[in-house]
Formats: C-alpha cells, sequence, structure tokens
C-alpha cells in the first residue's frame, strides 16, 4: 500500500499528520497522527490505527466504539511527511458522534451523490415491503428505467414552465432513480464521472 522508507517521520519527532478523507464522498473525517508502528499496523489489519499524542500510544479507531475505520488507501505527499488515508467507514469518525470533526455537516456537495449511493445499497437488504428502494431494486433495472423516464418528463416540464422549487425537487428525484437505476445494473455513479473526464479536452492555448 505504500513504502514506509519514504517517509520522513523525523521532521515531526516520530510523528507524521494523517489527514483521514472518506473515500466515497471525499468528506474530510479528522486529522491524527502515526508513528511508524502504527504506520505499518495499519497497512497490515486493513483499519486506520494512530498514535495518540494524549495517551502516549498507539490506539486503532474503533477499539471500544466500534466505528472503525477501513482504509483503501495510503497516499504521502510530495515531501513525504503527511499522509491521506482514504477510507469507508463503519460509524461516525469523530468521539461526538458525528460524520466529521470538523463541523455537523455530512457529506457537503457532490459528497451527498456518494452518500446517497451507499443508503441506497444498505437499502437492497431491506424488506421490499417497507422501502420503495429495495421495491425498485427488487423489480430490476426494467422497472428502474420507467421511473427514469418518468421522472426525467416531470424535471424537463418543471424546467421549461414550474418555479425553481419545483425544478429542483424534479431534479431530486431524478437523480435519486438514476442511481437506482446503476446500482440495479451493478454499476457507480464514478462510472458516469469516469466517462465524463474521458471526455474532457485541454482548453486551447491562446495563439
Amino acid at each position: 500500500m505504500i513504502d514506509p522508507t519514504t517517509l520522513d517521520f523525523d521532521k515531526g519527532g516520530g510523528l507524521i499528520p494523517a489527514i483521514v478523507q472518506d473515500a466515497d464522498t471525499l468528506q474530510v473525517l479528522t486529522l491524527a497522527y502515526m508513528d511508524r508502528a502504527a504506520l505499518d499496523e495499519t497497512v497490515q489489519s486493513g483499519e486506520a490505527t494512530f498514535f495518540s499524542r494524549s495517551r502516549g500510544g498507539r490506539w486503532r479507531k474503533g477499539e471500544t466504539s466500534g466505528n472503525r475505520l477501513s482504509v483503501v488507501s495510503i497516499t504521502p505527499d510530495c515531501d513525504g511527511d503527511a499522509l491521506v488515508l482514504a477510507v469507508r467507514p463503519m460509524g461516525p469518525a469523530c468521539h461526538l458522534g458525528t460524520t466529521s470533526c470538523f463541523g455537523e455537516a455530512d457529506a457537503p456537495g457532490l459528497g451527498r451523490i456518494a452518500r446517497l449511493e451507499r443508503t441506497i445499497a444498505e437499502r437492497a437488504s431491506a424488506d421490499p415491503e417497507s422501502s420503495w428502494t429495495a421495491k425498485l431494486l427488487a423489480q430490476g433495472p426494467k422497472r428502474a428505467s420507467q421511473k427514469v423516464g418518468e421522472e426525467g418528463v416531470e424535471t424537463a416540464l418543471a424546467g421549461a414552465a414550474g418555479p425553481d422549487e419545483e425544478l429542483a425537487s424534479e431534479a431530486a428525484d431524478l437523480i435519486y432513480h438514476l442511481l437506482v437505476l446503476l446500482r440495479s445494473r451493478h454499476l457507480s455513479f464514478q462510472a458516469v464521472l469516469d466517462v465524463l473526464a474521458s471526455r474532457e479536452r485541454p482548453a486551447k492555448q491562446p495563439q
């Protein structure tokens, strides 16, 4: 995952700051510190382990609360003296019970798309009689496609003649049903973003 010998632990007195970020929503969850032993344990276990400056020793996030952080990737900065940990949290990252240690907001901006995707995935195993999402997924891609078509028309009509609030509401319904359709086809929204990225063209340089 990462070569510890490329990192500069000496600059921080044996510790390296680690920015912890949700791998899906990209929300910054917390800032912690690692010594070499904590980094080694993180790599071996696949769960974020830090060095607590207040406790004076190693601690694995979620040891008592169960709110562990499953590590997806570890990326050093250009100087090798700081890290970004992309994780998938198993509960709130903050000891106060919030998603992030930086305020109470949950997955701001486009991170809401990834949060909604995660919720849809969780609802897939719910009772179809009590969950609209589970019911749609149980009915398969054709039904989800039908709903996308219906919501697309309603969004277009709202965009042509409706007030702003109606357009925003219909667009939200469209995005939700699109994510359900993607889930029913075993695709993620990242596949859509990858296509958009492939279509980008570099700006023309002035003559």
